[in-house]
């Protein structure tokens, strides 16, 4: 005998805190859903249905969709997604209908810098007794009222889940602008690990730390107006305005970001400087403290300079020595790497 078809309508609430009000929903196989994002909280979200076993590379995929995320409502066109409503302003609704087969579908809002911690998970069960209690589900975040977790919240805990290096976190950093992009790396050699802030509205590094990662914590309960904590010591500032120079006499160019790719979980930045590309990408050096900076361009037709400061870092790059604080890219360029390290 076929399945009676259910038809079913939710309304799940966006709330303070970056939370939905609902952390678990629970619905039988085979039923149209018709589910409901109500924002009531003071900044826009989305709402985004997953695969099973999705919601990390989802959330992942939207960060890396940089300026093209707007437009797209924040959600990666990729087969991972099953349905997702618009980016939701305050005091707004939009609505996402979906059938689905038994399974654990998760939901989230890839709203820059929430997906971390927005989410909660969908159920499609013939037998609700099966799941787990909600305090002890790995699908839902830790939201319980115990005491343990009322220690846990007022310690602000880094981060909502384990996290797996290079990691890449849009936030609100402290001396840059609103688009900055937190990026945790990985400890190689012998090496510890590091950090850097990238600007996407200046286009450059601003600074790189080592000792750990960030700190989200008052950033969310604050409802993103707190800045991010830096996890470590700073060990470099970059003191140029604008590394890349054009030829004296000339105007400084325009500079645009382009988002970014990631390779190896490592983000590749794109960004122009008048009519050339440029892909940015930056690995730890394998001793010490210091970064590797790759540049390729596409279709450098003039020869720009790259330019550091006497900041008490050593340099090295592909094209030779640094002299008088910079040093010369010739045009037809493709690839261009600056190591730096501490003294």
């Amino acid at each position: 005998m076929a399945q009676v078809r259910r038809d079913t309508t939710i309304v799940l609430k966006a709330i303070t805190g970056l939370q939905f009000d609902q952390p678990r929903l629970v619905i039988k196989p085979n039923t149209r859903l018709r589910l409901v994002l109500h924002n009531t909280d003071d900044m826009a979200h989305n709402l985004v249905l997953t695969k099973p076993n999705s919601r990390l590379r989802v959330v992942e995929f939207a960060l890396a969709l940089g300026e093209r995320g707007p437009k797209l409502d924040h959600v990666p066109p990729m087969p991972e997604v099953l349905a997702h409503t618009r980016t939701v302003d305050p005091g707004n609704a939009d609505t996402l209908t979906v059938t689905l087969t038994e399974g654990a579908y998760p939901y989230v809002c890839t709203y820059p810098g929430h997906g971390s911690i927005m989410y909660g998970v969908l159920y499609v069960v013939d037998n609700a007794k099966r799941l787990p209690p909600l305090d002890a589900d790995p699908n839902v975040p830790n939201r319980s009222g115990s005491e343990d977790h009322a220690h846990h919240a007022q310690k602000a805990p880094d981060h909502p889940y384990s996290v797996q290096l290079p990691a890449v976190y849009r936030t609100f950093m402290p001396d840059c602008s609103p688009a900055a992009i937190a990026v945790g790396l990985p400890a190689v050699g012998t090496g510890p690990e590091q950090s850097y802030c990238w600007d996407a509205g200046t286009c450059r590094l601003r600074y790189a730390w080592a000792g750990g990662f960030v700190d989200n914590g008052e950033q969310w309960e604050g409802k993103g107006q707190r800045l991010t904590k830096i996890v470590g010591d700073i060990y470099y500032r970059e003191q140029t305005e604008f590394p890349f120079q054009t030829a004296a006499g000339k105007p400084k160019p325009d500079v645009r970001f382009r988002g970014y790719r990631l390779v190896n979980r490592y983000p590749e930045f794109q960004y122009s400087i008048g009519a050339v590309t440029v892909r940015e990408l930056i690995k730890p050096v394998a001793k010490g403290r210091g970064l590797i900076r790759t540049f390729t361009f596409d279709k450098l037709t003039e020869p720009l300079t790259f330019a550091v400061a006497d900041d008490g870092m050593r340099y090295q790059t592909s094209l030779g020595p640094v002299t008088k604080g910079s040093v010369r890219i010739p045009a037809g360029t493709r690839q261009f790497t600056v190591t730096m390290s501490t003294l």
